[in-house]
């Protein structure tokens, strides 16, 4: 027993030498600043304690309004001083590749234990979105259980900048939220409107608030006591928002601007065609024809193009690809159809996603650019971004290319591809944001 005893004490005791002539490990830190700030602006985010070369994997977790987890990790190495800059620094795999100071967030997708195909956009304005940033050794795939944790921390971001105003709207039949930015303006006035989706989207809305614009959020069904379904649409209810946003006091005139996506940009176009009141028009993966549902206004209808579901394809995976579907616009046939742009007294943003799969909303943009210029026009400008798909929404929106369809119940293919599409949403919020102020004052 006593040579046992002496044998286990000779190896113990090299073994308490090598631990006493470790240097103690740094305690790596993670900083990500603002910590708190609105959900379009950058971050930086640095780590430092971290052995020189040392492979690490961050991370970013975050819960979206129904309680779905929402994750996304990169590869990076340390630096020779054991720091990461992701401003400068490249990551070498995971979610994305490459210098992405905001890769973390606009690759934000559901975790692999929830229901595919769920958007990371809260479609009220109220909340924050919390998003936990983390910092494990080593380099491990997505999905897959990380290394141990080494550091981590907690980021806001707001949707409400600060002194920002909402004032929810029930001015005759107009319903909405209007966003007043701080201060006694007066402001230039913007109506934002989104897709077929229906309901109150207040987020770009209040985000352009808090960039110095009176901004009212506009649905025009499923809110409220609105028309449930989109079956047909009266212009003089636009026209009504548009006089209500124009005489409001802190709002600068003469005229108003719109912004909308999808159904809300064709409705934008149609906006700045028949209503003197608006003057700048954003469209943003619009169509230049009127759509599904027939737009009135007095005596005049415009019918609505329709989808022809035949022309609709399903993968192998349940995913609808409906590229082909709506009818074609430049069939003499739909001739009723086309908005005519040509009557527009103010001025046009066309921003389309080259691979935009929803519908061919760079041939749309094409169709109107042609329609103006056959008249002698050239009161627009065309953001064209390739690799971008359907939703173009402000910068770090998590990139969704496939999204369930809130009206059909099924995922609705949209395309694009993810780094195109984040880098097409930060450079067209930018130039959204001037070519409004250039024309509204």
């Amino acid at each position: 027993a006593a040579m046992w005893r002496a044998l286990a004490a000779a190896s113990v005791a090299p073994a308490r030498a090598v631990l006493r002539a470790r240097p103690p490990q740094r305690a790596a830190s993670l900083a990500v600043s603002p910590a708190a700030g609105l959900a379009d602006e950058r971050v930086e985010t640095r780590v430092a304690g971290l052995s020189p070369g040392q492979p690490v994997t961050l991370r970013a977790l975050a819960a979206g309004d129904r309680g779905c987890l929402f994750q996304s990790c990169a590869h990076y190495r340390a630096d020779s001083r054991g720091e990461l800059h992701l401003d400068t620094d490249a990551s070498h795999g995971g979610d994305y590749t490459g210098v992405e100071p905001m890769g973390l967030f606009w690759s934000l997708a559901p975790a692999a234990m929830e229901r595919p195909y769920q958007r990371l956009l809260p479609r009220s304005a109220d909340a924050p979105m919390k998003v936990e940033v983390l910092v494990h050794e080593g380099h491990s795939p997505p999905g897959a259980m990380p290394g141990p944790l080494v550091a981590k921390t907690e980021v806001e971001r707001r949707f409400m900048g600060p002194g920002v105003r909402r004032v929810r709207l029930k001015e005759g039949v107009v319903r909405g939220s209007l966003f007043l930015p701080p201060g006694d303006g007066p402001f230039p006035g913007v109506i934002d409107m989104y897709g077929d989706e229906g309901g109150l989207v207040e987020l770009r809305s209040s985000l352009l608030a808090a960039r110095g614009f009176a901004a009212l959020s506009l649905p025009y069904f499923d809110f409220e006591d609105l028309p449930k379904v989109m079956k047909e649409l009266k212009l003089e209810y636009f026209e009504d928002a548009a006089r209500f946003l124009q005489r409001h006091p802190k709002v600068k005139g003469p005229g108003v601007g719109v912004i909308g996506t999808g159904k809300g940009a064709e409705l934008a176009l149609s906006m700045i065609t028949f209503l003197p009141e608006v003057v700048a028009a954003v469209s943003i993966s619009g169509c230049t024809s009127n759509t599904v549902a027939d737009l009135r206004y007095g005596d005049m209808t415009l019918p609505g193009l329709r989808f022809d579901m035949n022309k609709v394809s399903v993968s192998d995976t349940g995913v609808f690809d409906i590229f082909e579907a709506l009818e074609d616009p430049t069939n003499p046939a739909n001739s009723r159809c086309a908005i005519p742009v040509e009557k527009a007294e103010g001025h046009f943003l066309l921003v389309v996603g080259e691979d935009d799969r929803m519908w061919k909303s760079s041939l749309y943009a094409e169709l109107a650019i042609k329609r103006l210029r056959q008249h002698g026009k050239e009161n627009f400008e065309l953001l064209s971004y390739p690799g971008a798909g359907h939703q173009i929404d402000p910068p770090s929106t998590p990139f969704c290319p496939i999204a369930m369809d809130r009206v059909l119940g099924v995922p609705v293919l949209g395309g694009g591809e993810s780094k195109a599409h984040a880098h097409a949403q930060e450079h067209s919020w930018g130039k959204i944001q001037e070519f409004l102020r250039l024309h509204l004052g």
